[in-house]
């Protein structure tokens, strides 16, 4: 193909992905909303809500998670404290490392820290675990049971997702602050009840909750693209490999999108 050639078909492949990509958040707003409908209206109106899969899913997402979570979380509050003391030393200001710890893990790198270990563990297994059933033809199985492949699979996941990802990420700020303090008490002459003394006054309700909101948001985003990868499986093994790492790299891409889109929000409601 010549290079005028290529320049000429250039906004056409531009507007072709922008509808792919258009298309494929429409596919995941009409998943995540069925689910949201599913859990949360279904059983009002006599639709049964699977709560023995959502509390198995809520193990496996959860609990089983708290040992890795932790000890990331641990050691990047514990990195923040380091670095932060570094440049505020240099301005004799090293008695606010607490508070830029406290800010840094509770507005941004917890959630962010727990959607990607959730990613990595449980959007991915989301993917494969459908992707698997789909070319055994166990999701037609479910249809020719009458029970709803979104009703049965996605919805019991998106409870456990909505109800478990807020939680670790309070238990990673919680981590993160206890690495900064870590380094607080051992090299900047905190005493760890004042320590945490600081940290509490840095931060203000708006902090912890603007980092809930984002956590319930990104287990929204991590529970739809597992899912939807899940059920776009092809036939054959190497497709279950194929979604599963699409799954991972969507999830991490639409997290960071939606932390920016929220965080910018957040700038903007509160530059005055």
């Amino acid at each position: 193909m010549k290079t005028a050639d290529k320049i000429t078909a250039l906004p056409d492949r531009v507007g072709l992905e922008t509808l792919k990509g258009l298309a494929y958040v429409g596919g995941l707003a009409r998943l995540a909303g069925e689910s949201a409908y599913i859990t949360f209206v279904g059983p009002f109106k006599g639709q049964r809500l699977h709560a023995q899969r959502a509390f198995h899913q809520a193990m496996a997402i959860g609990v089983r998670a708290i040992p890795i979570v932790s000890l990331i979380s641990f050691f990047v509050g514990l990195i923040m404290a380091l670095q932060s003391a570094y440049e505020l030393r240099r301005l004799g200001a090293v008695q606010f490392v607490a508070d830029a710890v406290a800010i840094s893990i509770v507005r941004e790198l917890g959630p962010l820290i727990t959607a990607i270990i959730v990613i990595g563990r449980s959007g991915s297994a989301f993917a494969a675990e459908i992707g698997t059933m789909k070319v055994t033809e166990e999701v037609d199985a479910l249809e020719t049971m009458a029970l709803r492949p979104v009703a049965f699979l996605v919805a019991p996941k998106f409870l456990a997702m909505l109800v478990m990802v807020p939680c670790l990420t309070i238990w990673a700020d919680c981590m993160g602050v206890m690495g900064g303090c870590l380094f607080g008490v051992v090299g900047a002459d905190f005493t760890f009840l004042s320590y945490l003394q600081a940290t509490r006054d840095a931060l203000v309700l708006h902090d912890v909750f603007t980092g809930i909101v984002k956590s319930a948001l990104f287990a929204l985003v991590i529970t739809a693209v597992g899912c939807q990868e899940g059920f776009s499986t092809g036939a054959g093994a190497e497709e279950v490999g194929r979604s599963t790492t699409e799954a991972v790299v969507k999830s991490i891409f639409l997290v960071i999108l939606v932390d920016l889109v929220f965080t910018a929000v957040f700038y903007l409601t509160n530059r005055g």
